[in-house]
């Protein structure tokens, strides 16, 4: 990957919750497709030096601030070229869009982005942003109005993606299991919140999923050590797929299962698991350098530590304990 061209790459929100988007010239490399607007990164520029300067040029926008999106490492082999793209989100920036070099410029919806012809590269850009950068997990409630009273709170504090999380020991009443998982999915569609469901095997067997309104499916490690692509074609289908992961092994083989998000941990210690050692935020960053999907850091983190998240290339924050009050 040394001999990659370094791209930065802007994601540009305006106002109205809609992305610029860009139309490449059809004598380009990819050609003909729709891209998010950047250049070249010079041998003397930061990423978001580079940012700020392709951005006055392509687009006659002055870009004010920007942080870390998501990095991603690609090779097109149908032109033997690797990339590695640095994707910054837009915070603030002056001006009105134009195609200063002649391309199509269009302001999209973000829930539209799967109606237009992207690079291959671009499509965990599009993963990452549409998800928020808080995840929370459900933890222990005593009983279903304790959960309902602990998720309530949790999405009036602009949580906008949830892991049903249910352990073995939690299904032993299956009227409790339906009872949870219509609260959760009423509170989550009230919220406009993404619903994952982390289930055991077992429950996901034995319930009718289709009587639930839900995002898509989270596997812990030990079902992602064990599942095939057949197995998960079968189970999501259109849904989302997310997975936990503690190891580079686990991230692979999430990336192979073209998994939508994963989470990585832990990142620093947790009072649940005080003898598991962290893996701190420099190996976070290196475990995840080339992994081409959003990747959420859980373990011991909070509200307070999303700006270290974003700096160390994750798409946010995933807890428990931060969370679920």
């Amino acid at each position: 990957m040394s001999d990659a061209v370094h791209v930065a790459v802007a994601v540009i929100v305006n106002e109205k919750n809609k992305v610029c988007i860009s139309l490449r010239h059809k004598t380009s490399h990819q050609g003909g497709l729709w891209e998010f607007p950047g250049g070249k990164v010079e041998p003397d520029e930061t990423d978001e030096q580079a940012l700020t300067r392709e951005i006055k040029e392509e687009l006659n926008l002055d870009i004010k601030q920007s942080r870390p999106l998501i990095t991603i490492k690609h090779h097109y082999h149908d032109g033997d070229k690797t990339v590695c793209l640095h994707v910054r989100k837009v915070i603030s920036y002056q001006g009105e869009a134009l195609g200063v070099e002649g391309q199509q410029v269009r302001w999209v919806a973000i829930t539209q982005l799967a109606e237009y012809d992207f690079p291959a590269a671009n499509q965990a850009i599009i993963k990452a942003l549409q998800l928020p950068d808080k995840y929370l997990i459900t933890g222990s409630f005593s009983d279903n109005e304790d959960f309902y009273n602990k998720l309530q709170n949790a999405l009036s504090q602009k949580i906008k993606l949830v892991q049903l999380r249910l352990k073995e020991s939690d299904c032993n009443d299956m009227a409790q299991v339906y009872t949870l998982l219509e609260q959760a999915s009423l509170l989550c569609r009230r919220t406009d919140a993404k619903l994952m469901l982390n289930l055991p095997p077992k429950l996901i067997e034995a319930l009718d999923l289709s009587q639930f309104d839900y995002d898509g499916l989270h596997a812990d490690s030990r079902t992602l050590n064990f599942m095939s692509v057949d197995e998960l074609r079968k189970l999501h289908s259109d849904k989302l797929f997310s997975a936990s992961c503690h190891t580079r092994e686990e991230l692979m083989k999430a990336v192979r299962l073209q998994a939508d998000f994963v989470v990585l941990s832990p990142v620093q210690k947790t009072q649940s698991h005080p003898d598991t050692p962290a893996i701190g935020w420099g190996v976070f960053a290196s475990m995840i350098e080339d992994v081409a999907l959003p990747v959420y850091a859980l373990g011991g983190v909070s509200d307070a530590d999303i700006d270290t998240s974003w700096s160390h290339g994750a798409q946010g924050v995933a807890a428990i304990s931060a969370f679920w009050k």
